[in-house]
């Protein structure tokens, strides 16, 4: 029997790039899909960081952390949706262990 939700977090890595507005608007819509298949628990905005290593010639990006539970199916297209975001440099969801 499938279980009907996990525990998730995801952290992604906004490009500084992006305007305040713009960055706001990112982690507003990844707040809404996330609140739109399941239950978030918590949403943590880091703010700009230096980068452990460059990426497309970036050293620092705006990082973001939540946490949330949702069915299994969930992550596969939060994932999906995060590689096809204009302005994600990187993004990880892993199971969290409660």
């Amino acid at each position: 029997m499938a279980k009907a939700s996990e525990k998730y977090e995801v952290m992604y890595i906004i490009s500084p790039k992006l305007s305040e507005e713009e960055t706001a608007a990112v982690v507003e819509k990844f707040k809404g899909l996330v609140e739109a298949n399941g239950t978030l628990e918590e949403l943590e905005e880091m703010g700009k960081r230096k980068l452990a290593y460059e990426i497309n010639y970036l050293t620092e990006g705006y990082y973001v952390l939540m946490k949330f539970t949702s069915g299994p199916e969930f992550p596969a297209e939060l994932d999906r949706i995060l590689g096809i975001t204009d302005g994600i440099l990187r993004r990880l969801i892993t199971l969290r262990a409660e």
